[in-house]
Order: C-alpha cells, then structure tokens, then sequence
C-alpha cells in the first residue's frame, strides 16, 4: 500500500475515534465506541496496525511513526469519554439530558420540632431573668428520683405503676433504676455540687405510665426552676413565674396560684393560665423543703429557696392554641410544617 494512502486511512480513523467517543453520553455508547475502534481482535486501530504490513519496506519508519501517534490519540479520546461519562449522573432509556439553564427545583428545608422551639424560647427568657441551664440523666437512682425530694419509701408515687423501673441485663443487686420521672432530680444533683446561692434550670424529658389522651403523654419536657439564697420567699417564686409567663405567652395571659401540696416544697402551689374560657394546669412550685435542703448539706436556718416544674408541651400547646398533646408526637409532616 502506498505511504499516502495508509496516512490518509490513519487521519480517517483518528478523525472517526474522536467524533464517536465525544459523542459518547452513556456507559453503553462507550464500550460499543471503544469495541469498534480498540476492540483487541476486530477493531480499527488493530486493523489499521495490519495494514503496516502492506507499505513499502523504505517507508514503514514514517508508517509506523504515525500509526503510533493515532493509537496514542484514539486511546486519549477514550480515557477522556470515560472520564467525562462516570463523572455524569447515570441517565434512564428515554429520559431527556439535564438543561443547566432550566430553573432549579426548590427543596424542603426542615424546622425544628415545635417542643424543640419552645425549649430553645424557654432558655432564652429564663436567662434575662439570671437563670442557667443544668442538665441530668434521664435514668436516676430512687436517691435522687425519690429519697433526697422528701418522698418516703412508703409514698404512693414511688409506685411500679407510675414509674418506669427497668431491668438492667446482669444487675441483681444493687438500688434500682427508672426513667425519671420529673426534672426535680436535676436540682439535688447541682446541689449536691455547689454551694449557694443557686439559680438554674433545667429542661429535659421526663417519663410516667399515663394514658395518652388530650393532655397527657407517657414521655413529656419539663423545665424545672431552683433558686436557693438567702431571704428568698414566695412573692420571689411568683414574681418569677409571672414575668416569664408575660414573657413567653404575652402580657395578656392571666396566672392564678392554687394551694397544693408536694413532698419536696412546703408551702406548695399549683400554676394555671388562662386558657380560652378555661383553666389550665401549668406547673407545680413551691420554697423548698427543708428536708431537702438538709439532705444535699445546706443550712435551712440560713438558706431558703424556690423550685418549680413547668409542662413544656402544655406552654407549647398554649402558645399556638394546640388541643391536644398526642398531635406533636404524631410525626405528620403536613402538622409540623406549620411551626
């Protein structure tokens, strides 16, 4: 074969390589590109590397310079379809190539859960008014749950009906563990660590076997509230709990204070708000027990003190006239967006 006819086969199939791996949108139309022209039995540049044999004895240096230099080129033309392809996403039978210059598809950004929200809100408000934030372990000891809160061994609320006791894999001995039941275990903690005065608060689930129904839930959040100084009184704890009520739902919300009783305050109060055209509970409060001062090492001749438990769901609910609990746990997207 004369020099210039096997050049002019080179050029022809160099030429063809590059426009068939650069139009090359998938795996498939590659490896049939790279069979056609790369194949090791049939394909082009193994043909055309046949051909050597066919040119002149005197011109098979320049022959065989220039097949070399096509394969380099053809096989670069592969490497960089290759590249070009596994970078892009894999695209289906029938399904039209991506357009940049179509517009963008908005995504669904999430939001924190409207509890989260509330705690978050709760945090700050509390903190203008010189709290800070304590935080506990949800499964507690019947010490600090219990005995350290003035609540008796024979007291029904240490009950296995209305607690969480758990069996712990390989513990026979030993003081029992719950899931606390109230954030008020929190307060003995710090306490137990840190010398007057104190103000903290501290916000955390809590757990009691109830019933789900409109207002109760067997897991809840509490924000608990202790201030212990000297000549702390009641009109502090209700100075208190009416500024950050004002904060949190506005200065229209009206509080009342009702008698109750707890084992770890004395004089203890029960906090409703407003609701509608009806009361609703709130929280309970009251100036610390000295018992429970004694029993964390404080002096109740020289320290007093306030403690609090606030429903967190139950503000939540007020604040954006929810009727009933059991809907922030539901886990519907469409509830939820609308916080």
């Amino acid at each position: 074969m004369p020099l210039q006819d096997f050049i002019s086969t080179l050029d022809s199939l160099q030429s063809g390589a590059t426009k068939a791996f650069g139009s090359a949108q998938d795996a498939d139309a590659l490896e049939a590109a790279r069979i056609e022209f790369l194949g090791a039995k049939s394909g082009r540049v193994k043909e055309a590397q046949k051909g050597l044999g066919t040119v002149a004895k005197e011109d098979k240096p320049a022959a065989g310079k220039r097949f070399n230099e096509v394969k380099v080129a053809v096989e670069a033309a592969f490497e960089a379809a290759q590249a070009r392809v596994s970078a892009s996403p894999a695209k289906k039978p029938g399904e039209p190539l991506f357009d940049p210059t179509l517009p963008g598809k908005k995504f669904r950004i999430g939001k924190l859960h409207p509890v989260s929200q509330t705690i978050e809100e709760l945090k700050e408000i509390m903190g203008r008014l010189g709290f800070t934030v304590a935080d506990g372990p949800e499964i507690e000891d019947e010490y600090h749950n219990f005995e350290a809160l003035n609540i008796p061994l024979e007291h029904p609320a240490r009950s296995a009906s209305d607690n969480f006791y758990l069996a712990v894999a390989g513990k026979t001995t030993g003081e029992p563990l719950l899931l606390r039941s109230q954030t008020s275990t929190v307060q003995i903690r710090v306490m137990e660590k840190t010398k007057p005065p104190v103000r903290i608060i501290s916000l955390g689930r809590v757990y009691r076997p109830d019933e789900a129904d409109m207002t109760h839930y067997p897991m809840f959040h509490q924000m608990e509230g202790l201030m212990i100084d000297r000549h702390v009184t009641m009109a502090h704890l209700k100075s208190v709990l009416r500024m950050f009520a004002t904060s949190y739902l506005g200065q229209d919300v009206h509080i009342r204070f009702r008698p109750s009783f707890f084992p770890f305050t004395e004089p203890s109060v029960e906090a409703d708000m407003r609701w509608g055209d009806r009361w609703m509970e709130f929280g309970g409060a009251g100036m610390v027990d000295p018992n429970v001062l004694a029993a964390v090492g404080y002096d109740p001749e020289e320290f007093s003190g306030f403690a609090f438990g606030l429903g967190v769901e139950r503000l939540c609910m007020r604040r954006h006239d929810l009727k009933d609990i059991r809907d922030l746990y539901t886990n519907d997207v469409r509830f939820l967006q609308q916080f």
